[in-house]
């Protein structure tokens, strides 16, 4: 049996940034990190030598391992309080901005790049959201903080040095299996590993396991009656245009927030996480999920920009499962592409047809993951959520003109877990005393900077 004053479970943004606040608060407290992955130099995709994904086991690379999922994706800090979540809901708007000012200049102490984008431009921006407004979007200005895919490996390995150097104990290949629990008081995890099972006592315990633990969490809050409520998940596709396509919003404002909610079904729809010059990626989970997602990196660009448009969905009652739902979105779309992502030209959905490989090779626009098959996406995305997509990308075009080009590729499934929400007080206590819950697992936040920010919250209370 091992004592800490404070055990973290999962070393992505919100855990590393709990850990990292309470060191320079000046805290003498002894902190534990539990991470199932490996350490930021250990974590390699071998995707990069082979040219296909490997379906890495146990887990996939690019998702778990130290700095989380994010990271290892495009890299990119959103600087505003209207990004990122409903934790501003919790804490208030104004913290929620102060925050992400303080927690920012800590990124650009580790090495970030002091250049954002999205700002200036104000002509160029107004232009774009009049366009937006004619189609009925909405514009979300909001400063970017492009770290890159592998400048971020660089910052976060000196948070990871910086974080063992100051006596915080990090647990590599270890992996949090229960909670200890005395009535409604947790007392610490139970932790294994390939060499043994033990148990780790801590005044609290902090669970900041990312969306990759989303479905974990949320097993827990079942187990142990922690209290929570449905969240939202989101199902989408990940588009890929040309440079040429999409350059002036990529000069004005790097990445386009652009949120609607068009007709008929009149739900959430969004983009996300936009890659100018970057790359199409494969994602794996645990259960053998292949999911899509995009990389952006500072030096290496292709000819093509891709983003997320995103369809948020809401469950209550009688289903109250959102992310076993898009589960199963993600399962029927593997099993259509037998085991790989899907890619299909829009025009091909418009026309009613399935895409295939030779008309792919005729295309202006080559697809940047050559390993992603032809096919139907169609016959796996769910009406509502296609017609919300269709829809979305017909009112971009607006914005974009030519972003609805026939030849413009849409991949699937691009999934977004996120926790049914844990309810917590404004100092994140749930209902289960010495437990505290952080970051996109909570589901109150979503990306690096609101989960980085929620760390700094809870590192300061821990303090």
């Amino acid at each position: 049996m091992k004592k800490y004053d404070v055990a973290i479970v999962g070393a992505g943004p919100a855990g590393i940034f709990t850990a990292l606040e309470m060191i320079k608060k000046g805290s003498d407290k002894s902190i534990v990190i539990i991470e199932k992955g490996k350490s930021v130099e250990r974590r390699k995709c071998p995707k990069a030598a082979t040219g296909r994904c490997m379906n890495c086991k146990p887990y996939c690379h690019i998702t778990t391992g130290f700095s989380g999922a994010g990271a290892f994706s495009d890299g990119k800090l959103s600087l505003s309080y209207e990004v990122g979540g409903d934790l501003p809901q919790l804490i208030g708007e104004d913290i929620a901005q102060k925050t992400i000012d303080y927690t920012d200049k800590i990124y650009l102490e580790f090495g970030a790049d002091t250049h954002v984008e999205g700002v200036g431009n104000t002509e160029e921006v107004k232009e774009i959201r009049k366009r937006a407004i004619q189609a009925g979007l909405k514009l979300v200005d909001c400063p970017i903080r492009h770290l890159g895919t592998e400048k971020a490996q660089e910052l976060y390995f000196a948070i990871e040095r910086y974080l063992i150097e100051h006596g915080v104990e990090i647990l590599f290949d270890s992996q949090c299996s229960d909670l200890i629990l005395d009535g409604e008081k947790c007392l610490g995890v139970k932790v294994s590993n390939k060499n043994s099972n033990e148990e780790i006592y801590a005044d609290h315990t902090v669970v900041a396991t990312g969306r990759r633990g989303a479905d974990w969490l949320e097993q827990l809050c079942t187990d142990h009656g922690i209290a929570h409520q449905p969240g939202t998940v989101d199902i989408g596709v990940r588009v890929e245009v040309r440079n040429e396509v999409i350059e002036k919003v990529n000069k004005v404002l790097y990445e386009s927030k652009l949120v609607g909610y068009p007709k008929p079904f009149k739900n959430k729809v969004r983009t996300f996480c936009q890659n100018p010059g970057g790359f199409v990626a494969q994602e794996n989970y645990d259960n053998d999920l292949a999911v899509v997602n995009g990389h952006s990196y500072k030096e290496l660009k292709s000819d093509n920009t891709n983003l997320a448009i995103l369809c948020s969905h809401n469950f209550t009652e009688p289903f109250n499962q959102p992310i076993a739902y898009a589960q199963k979105v993600g399962e029927l779309t593997n099993m259509l592409g037998a085991g790989h992502i899907l890619v299909q030209r829009f025009g091909d959905i418009l026309d009613g047809k399935r895409t295939w490989q030779k008309e792919l090779s005729r295309s202006n626009l080559k697809p940047t993951l050559p390993d992603a098959v032809a096919g139907d996406i169609t016959a796996a995305m769910p009406y509502r959520a296609m017609i919300n997509i269709i829809n979305f990308i017909q009112a971009m075009d607006h914005v974009v003109p030519g972003f609805a080009s026939p030849e413009t590729l849409l991949y699937s499934p691009e999934l977004k877990f996120y926790s049914n929400r844990v309810k917590m007080d404004t100092e994140f206590n749930t209902n289960i005393k010495g437990l505290h819950c952080l970051g996109d697992s909570s589901g109150w936040t979503r990306g690096l900077m609101m989960a980085s920010v929620h760390g700094v919250l809870m590192g300061r209370i821990l303090a």
